[in-house]
């Protein structure tokens, strides 16, 4: 099940990440063991190996795309700007419609990276938000169908 900010724990993560300075290897895990639950149900290798050997190098900005990647699909970056000392990024489904009919998850920080993790739980928050809970019932079709239309 996807990761939602207003779950137990998820806005303790959102607010320890929003209060972090910089990430590091031991946020990293936390986020990934909290909130990527798509990551931890793929194979070993892959995705996951690459994940592991860019935590080992510190490649914090690439392994914060590469979990918007998995994490949220059908998501993309929209916009990734730099003002008054903060990083802005915005994610969105529909990144060619303009941006006041679009569906967008915003974030900032200080750090790049930390501004794009942000902006990845609140993107995870939207979908939760959006996921239609129920199945519609179908009825079983009658055995016999009947055309009852005069084609005369």
């Amino acid at each position: 099940m996807p990761f939602s900010p207003n779950e137990i724990g998820g806005g303790r993560l959102l607010q320890k990440l929003q209060d972090a300075q910089t990430l590091t290897p031991g946020l990293m895990t936390e986020l990934i063991a909290e909130a990527c639950p798509r990551l931890a149900r793929l194979p070993r290798g892959g995705m996951p190996a690459r994940i592991a050997k860019l935590v080992e190098h510190a490649a914090w900005n690439e392994i914060a795309l590469a979990l918007i990647a998995v994490e949220v699909p059908g998501w993309e970056l929209r916009r990734l700007a730099y003002d008054d000392g903060e990083w802005h990024c915005a994610l969105s489904k529909q990144p060619n419609l303009p941006a006041e009919i679009d569906d967008v998850a915003d974030a900032h920080h200080t750090a790049l990276p930390l501004a794009i993790v942000c902006a990845l739980l609140e993107a995870q928050s939207r979908s939760v938000a959006h996921e239609v809970t129920s199945v519609p019932q179908v009825r079983p079709a009658p055995t016999h169908a009947l055309c009852c239309d005069n084609f005369a």
